[in-house]
């Protein structure tokens, strides 16, 4: 028996979905909340200053740093998730406490907790939408999916698979927030540090402005601490192993859960008059990220789904949303078993862009 197709499944609404998930859910406890945040920040602390005290800051110990790189860098992504749901409001019903965790923890991590709370609300609001969606926005192909000159999918897919995933993984980050790489194209150019022209005025309205200049003085301000601790022990080179390679490491698992979280071969993108808010939250997929990451990470890509039906619930109440809606809706609900490494290079090398297809907009194979 065939499974229905995208036109023959019936589509919830947001309040038969919201039925499902248990109230207890939807409960939110501060003194929990910190003691997640309290688990996540001692376990990096505990990896810097150990690093600090214990490895030589020598050529011959490059390894070791890299490897001290991608231990911590993973460990900080439960301090960016924490900060990821003060932005949603899943962290405590004190608005003011979850904001200056929320602040306080992303402006460490070069985030600019605000602006980037107020651009992720448009990626929740208009999920896997072609023109208003935010982030990870394929473009369209301009031409029959079918035809024997497609010149824009690359000739060498493979490369350009490594390529792709290289630049995303090291640059994707930086490159959203400084020129809204990926972002929707119905908001053009746009900097999440910078709510005025030259940049796209469209991501950011005015009564957003405060907030975001808030947010870029915060990480104005790590970034200056950081050069007055270089200046102060005359050399660069403590910044560099113990912060910087952590950071780009952090960058690299954020991009890679929201490039995954949305997109695959068989995931479609919608413009409108198709697309509803159902339809894109449905779009969203869990992946098995193991009990170790998903441990450090707070489930953040295991039960993604569960948080794009409802941005509200916290973490800890995740996996029992996620179990709900998966019994209740597992026609829509999408859980893909692919290891994630293997699932990044399918996505890397396989969704360039997309063609109109009868239901929704579907990634071409390139090969």
């Amino acid at each position: 028996m065939h499974s229905p197709t995208l036109e023959q499944k019936i589509l919830p609404t947001r309040a038969q979905v919201r039925e499902v998930i248990p109230e207890e859910c939807f409960h939110r406890s501060t003194a929990r909340s910190l003691a997640y945040l309290a688990g996540s920040f001692a376990l990096v602390a505990s990896l810097v200053i150990a690093a600090a005290v214990w490895l030589p800051m020598t050529w011959a110990w490059l390894p070791v740093w890299a490897l001290y790189a991608v231990v911590t860098g993973t460990a900080a992504v439960g301090l960016w998730v924490i900060a990821h749901e003060c932005g949603h409001g899943a962290f405590s019903e004190r608005v003011w406490l979850q904001d200056s965790i929320g602040y306080v923890l992303h402006s460490v991590l070069l985030v600019p907790y605000f602006s980037w709370q107020r651009s992720h609300s448009l990626h929740h609001a208009k999920t896997n939408h072609l023109d208003e969606g935010e982030t990870h926005v394929p473009g369209r192909a301009t031409f029959h999916s079918h035809s024997s000159s497609e010149r824009s999918l690359p000739k060498h897919p493979n490369l350009a698979a490594v390529i792709a995933i290289s630049q995303a993984l090291l640059i994707g980050w930086p490159a959203y927030l400084l020129a809204g790489a990926s972002g929707g194209p119905s908001r053009g150019k746009t900097n999440h540090f910078w709510p005025i022209r030259p940049f796209s005025t469209e991501l950011f309205p005015p009564r957003w402005h405060r907030r975001v200049w808030a947010s870029t003085v915060g990480v104005l301000l790590v970034l200056a601490a950081l050069v007055a601790l270089s200046v102060a022990v005359g050399s660069a080179v403590p910044v560099l192993l113990l912060y910087v390679g952590p950071y780009l490491v952090v960058n690299a698992w954020l991009v890679t859960y929201t490039w995954l979280q949305h997109t695959d071969v068989k995931i479609p993108h919608f413009a409108d008059p198709d697309w509803s808010w159902m339809l894109g939250a449905f779009q969203t997929v869990d992946r098995p990220y193991g009990k170790l990451i998903d441990l450090l990470h707070h489930r953040i890509g295991s039960t993604h789904v569960a948080h794009h039906i409802d941005h509200r619930i916290p973490h800890y109440h995740a996996q029992a949303a996620t179990e709900a809606i998966a019994a209740a809706f597992p026609e829509w609900y999408r859980f893909d078993p692919t290891p994630v490494p293997a699932a990044l290079w399918r996505v890397g090398r396989d969704c360039v862009n997309v063609a109109d297809t009868d239901g929704g907009w579907y990634f071409r194979d390139p090969r």
